[in-house]
């Protein structure tokens, strides 16, 4: 089960993925859980995108709403 926290960020990655902060706590457990998943960009630099897992879970979520 996810914290509030963690499925914040997860709808942010899903949202916003260039306004996560890579340092958040929430993202490390994310990426353990693979939800999410580090993008390595041209420039070196990576960027979280969801995971088909994640945008499963999200969905699921939406569905009982």
């Amino acid at each position: 089960m996810l914290s509030p926290h963690e499925f914040a960020t997860l709808i942010l990655v899903q949202s916003a993925p260039d306004q996560v902060d890579l340092n958040r706590e929430e993202l490390d457990m994310l990426l353990e859980r693979q939800l999410v998943a580090l993008e390595q960009l041209a420039s070196g630099l990576q960027r979280p995108q969801i995971t088909e897992d994640g945008d499963a879970m999200l969905r699921a979520v939406r569905g009982k709403c």
